[in-house]
């Protein structure tokens, strides 16, 4: 599903995909949320890395995750901490606990922040910024 969110990043600097990345940055433009995955131990591991921080193996794959989760912590800016951000604020960050485990750093859309709470069910949307880079937002579950 594609984001109807507002561009809440305004002029701020955008991600640059490198190669240990940049399988996650293309599953995001195709409408998947893909995490890397240690093929010894299968410790999924969120962002992704060149080396497997539980048993050291460098082989790795990528598994699709169902963008299910939930709010594990948040914060809710109520300052522009950029200039970008003057007509944004206030916004919602959060740490979003997948179904499957990993945790993943994000904006939460759509909730008033006095609608945050921790354990608020959340999904993926997709945010198209350029032809390039797509975003992983959230937003309540439906």
């Amino acid at each position: 599903m594609t984001s109807e969110a507002p561009n809440i990043l305004g002029e701020l600097l955008l991600p640059v995909p490198e190669p240990d990345n940049q399988p996650y940055w293309d599953a995001l433009r195709a409408g998947e949320l893909r995490i890397q995955r240690c093929a010894s131990c299968g410790e999924l591991r969120h962002p992704p890395q060149p080396m497997c921080p539980r048993c050291g193996s460098f082989e790795h794959g990528w598994s699709l995750m169902s963008g299910r989760g939930e709010v594990f912590s948040y914060v809710v800016a109520h300052q522009p901490v950029h200039p970008a951000l003057r007509d944004k604020t206030p916004f919602a960050t959060v740490l979003v606990q997948l179904e499957e485990g990993p945790r993943l750093a994000s904006n939460l859309v759509g909730v008033e922040p006095g609608e945050i709470e921790i354990g608020l069910p959340v999904e993926v949307v997709f945010h198209p910024v350029t032809e390039e880079i797509t975003l992983a937002l959230f937003r309540r579950a439906k």
